[in-house]
């Protein structure tokens, strides 16, 4: 495709420049008719004027989705049509990406296509989740009260994800202290110590040689180990992604005590959560499992979930794959089991994911609260190791000026 730049009016009466891709230039000018503009100029574009597109917003977040829902639930309620309200979030929306997405959908709703069906032709910024809840809101004439859902949803989640992220803040930031300090420590105190002793004639102990061994190996092999943590770090990355890593990472994560305390009540408020949302707005039970397997970040529960759809396929009620794969704590598979049994399985997994979350905020408490100590007595260690390799020169010489 070429670029060309325009200058057009908008249909506001608004100047406005741009630019805009297209086969040639009949199409270009025809895409911005479409778009309700009135064009002054169109030119291609050449290397020195194309336009540079530099996307500082990124990927929307959690919290760029729920002001999208509940601005466009809004205007919807206030009786804004659905293209005009579309034209008016793409002028409202900071996140550049999110609002190039947004014009993209309005200009496929213009040419005849589905909300739902222009939503998912960007499935970088919007998720199958809401795709799938904007379809059932279309099918069942209830469009506002799926964007609410959806909104409801994307807070919660967020909120949910801002817990973790801030249990695993604190000891990241302690330990990436801790390593600047003790390079510090390596590159500038350590041979200042060794120095003098060396020129007082003093036998250093082993550790001040062990550590002074370490000191001299980072500032005089820092051009090696640097390319050898970039190249393990992007290893880890990499076989993270892998099949394998997914599941070693995940096996690891449901292994050690607190952390698979706060992975489990996580994935349990999320599935309930998002199972709600679905299930709330019509989408099918099948149907639903599986959008919420898609949206597990832990590969077990993930293919828990998708082993329960096939469950669920042959007849079996959605509490007892659940129940089976050992996976969901038994609180989760009963509410729910009272819910199928009852018919009221979205109330209980309202309360289900209620539960849970408030579970998660007393998980990150409790994993913070036990890493604190851990970090501080390997903190204790890193420190007793420094200040001894400093001071056992000091010990031996007093011990040799004592003797003579």
């Amino acid at each position: 495709m070429t670029s060309y730049g325009y200058e057009a009016i908008d249909a506001a009466g608004k100047p406005v420049k741009g630019s805009i891709e297209a086969d040639n230039i009949d199409k270009a000018r025809s895409d911005l008719k479409s778009q309700g503009m009135t064009v002054l100029a169109l030119k291609e574009q050449s290397i020195l004027t194309r336009d540079i597109n530099i996307n500082i917003g990124g990927k929307p977040k959690a919290r760029d989705l729920s002001v999208f829902c509940r601005q466009f639930v809004s205007m919807i309620r206030a009786g804004v049509t659905i293209l005009d309200a579309l034209r008016m979030l793409t002028e409202a929306t900071e996140n550049k990406k999110l609002q190039e997405a947004i014009n993209e959908v309005r200009i496929s709703a213009e040419k005849g296509e589905s909300l739902a069906s222009a939503i998912a032709e960007h499935p970088k910024v919007f998720p199958d989740l809401m795709v799938n809840m904007v379809a059932a809101g279309e099918a069942s004439g209830s469009l506002d009260k799926s964007l609410e859902r959806m909104a409801v949803q994307f807070e919660r989640s967020n909120r949910t994800k801002s817990l973790v992220k801030k249990a695993m803040m604190y000891p990241l930031v302690v330990i990436i202290v801790a390593i600047i300090v003790v390079i510090v420590m390596l590159v500038k105190v350590i041979p200042s110590y060794v120095n003098m002793f060396d020129q007082m004639g003093t036998e250093l102990p082993g550790i001040t040689k062990a550590v002074q061994a370490a000191s001299n190996f980072i500032i005089n092999k820092w051009f090696i180990l640097a390319p050898c943590i970039a190249v393990v770090v992007v290893a880890i990355m990499q076989f993270s992604r892998t099949d394998a890593g997914k599941h070693f990472f995940g096996k690891l994560t449901l292994s050690i005590k607190p952390i698979k305390n706060l992975v489990v009540k996580t994935a349990s408020a999320q599935m309930a959560r998002t199972l709600s949302t679905l299930m709330g707005s019509g989408v099918p039970l099948v149907e639903s499992v599986e959008i919420v397997s898609r949206t597990m970040t832990n590969v077990y529960f993930k293919e828990a979930l998708e082993a329960a759809k096939d469950d669920i396929i042959i007849g079996q009620p959605l509490s007892v794959p659940l129940q089976h794969c050992g996976l969901f704590p038994p609180m989760a598979y009963h509410m729910i089991r009272i819910g199928e049994e009852s018919g009221n399985t979205e109330e209980m997994l309202d309360k289900l994911a209620d539960y849970y979350e408030e579970e998660v905020e007393m998980a990150v408490a409790t994993v913070m609260a036990a890493m604190e100590p851990m970090i501080i007595v390997v903190l204790a260690g890193i420190v007793l190791v420094l200040v001894a390799a400093c001071m056992a020169p000091m010990l031996t010489m007093y011990e040799a000026l004592d003797g003579m």
